[in-house]
């Protein structure tokens, strides 16, 4: 985690640092700076985007015919899961489960593409143009494996997408779950292929020519294509919609008790959420996304509800593996996993990369007790001892952040966030939520 000071919150709770002492008193819950945002332009779909809108919810595109990209990315859930699974299931079964949670598809389009370089302001406000470009179909090289390991150690890796940053454009992330033999579970391009030409043969022709059409790969690049257009073009994708952008922009007052958790949320001493989850627009104006696009190790215990770890030897280090394979000699960044947006966060039921709680209590909790009561999070083994950061294998566990609120406790401390703290967080997360009021 990284120390920062923001400029939203002092206002609304006193004096907490940022030269807050100096700001003249508001009532709370009111920004006194208000910012108009900068939000996507709105237009109708092009022809290529409502042809992925088609492809996107269409079941027939999978092995089985049960299983569409909606299926696990709801529209009605923030494009996340429906349900609260912890994994989503599919295979030729459909009761395979998934190897990670499935994250929210909403707001993709401003994740830049993955880098490992300096940790710098300017890099963090990654309103970037390049993601734009990036989602039209262009993908950039990343600066990844490669250098040597004791400069790699002071660089930090960003962006990408999936849990691991592994690829850098929509149109290659559709790519991963039609062929996941756990998710949609195409086994070849050719199936793949003239499923397409039977559903939708007509329009990729007019679109894409007839050429493409008869050719499989290119036949799959273009229809991925025409779904990552209608990801970038549909505003239900990032509609900036919440209580919180009413608030930035003077529409809202937030509740006393969201107000409060606001200013815990910026708190470099309790919460210190907007370290990793910034929560000021840019200088672009453009609303915040409420992540850094950084990885962490936060060493979130084992899920042992999933198959895979029944294998004890067997443990997911995201940038390490076992999915993305370019980073597996770098062991600084094992155990990482990329930093998600807190948008829509109050709508899912399923938390970290392996889905291990089903509330924002739980995980809130994890944050308040890791450190100084980590017998609340761990569990026990046989002979007694606590399995802390049981999830990593001891050579990795260094790697979990211990410097920083609110994980700088140690053992038998006080927390950083008490039960009203909590409770507050809580409220505050709720207004982050799409389709809230004014």
């Amino acid at each position: 985690m990284k120390r920062r000071c923001t400029a939203i919150v002092a206002f609304a709770a006193g004096a907490l640092g940022c030269g807050a002492e100096h700001a003249p008193p508001v009532p709370l819950g009111v920004n006194p700076h208000p910012v108009q945002l900068v939000r996507p332009a709105a237009a109708p779909l092009s022809a290529t985007a409502r042809l992925g809108r088609a492809m996107f919810f269409d079941a027939r595109l999978s092995g089985t015919g049960q299983l569409s990209c909606a299926s696990c990315h709801s529209p009605d859930h923030a494009y996340g899961p429906p349900n609260d699974r912890a994994v989503q299931l599919g295979g030729p079964s459909g009761r395979d489960q998934g190897m990670r949670a499935a994250p929210s598809l909403r707001y993709l389009d401003r994740v830049p593409n993955f880098s490992i370089g300096p940790d710098t302001p300017e890099a963090e406000h990654v309103n970037l143009g390049a993601s734009a470009a990036r989602n039209a179909g262009v993908a950039r090289a990343a600066k990844t494996a490669g250098a040597p390991a004791a400069a790699a150690a002071a660089m930090v890796p960003r962006g990408g997408l999936f849990w691991d940053g592994r690829v850098n454009t929509l149109q290659t992330q559709a790519m991963g779950p039609l062929f996941n033999p756990v998710e949609m579970a195409n086994t070849d391009t050719a199936r793949l292929a003239a499923r397409l030409r039977a559903a939708y043969g007509a329009r990729l022709a007019t679109l894409f020519g007839r050429q493409t059409v008869a050719d499989p790969r290119r036949l799959i690049d273009e229809a991925l294509f025409a779904v990552a257009r209608f990801e970038i073009e549909d505003p239900s994708f990032h509609p900036y919609s919440s209580t919180y952008d009413a608030y930035l922009e003077g529409r809202a007052v937030l509740a006393p008790a969201a107000a409060r958790g606001l200013a815990l949320f910026d708190d470099p001493r309790k919460g210190n959420c907007a370290a990793c989850h910034l929560d000021t627009p840019g200088p672009d104006r453009r609303p915040p996304m409420f992540t850094d696009y950084q990885y962490e190790a936060l060493g979130v215990p084992r899920n042992t509800r999933l198959r895979q770890n029944r294998d004890p030897a067997y443990f997911d280090l995201g940038l390490c593996g076992p999915v993305r394979t370019d980073l597996a000699r770098q062991p600084q960044y094992c155990g990482m996993f990329r930093t998600p947006s807190l948008r829509n966060v109050a709508t899912r039921r399923a938390f970290f990369h392996n889905g291990v709680y089903g509330t924002l209590q739980q995980v809130l909790e994890f944050y308040a007790f890791r450190g100084p009561r980590p017998e609340r999070v761990y569990p026990r083994a046989r002979d007694g001892t606590l399995r802390t950061y049981d999830d990593l294998p001891p050579r990795d566990r260094g790697n979990v952040d211990t410097a920083d609120a609110p994980f700088d406790r140690r053992v038998g401390q006080a927390s950083a966030l008490s039960a009203g703290d909590i409770r507050d967080l809580l409220a505050f997360l709720g207004t982050l939520t799409d389709g809230g009021r004014p």
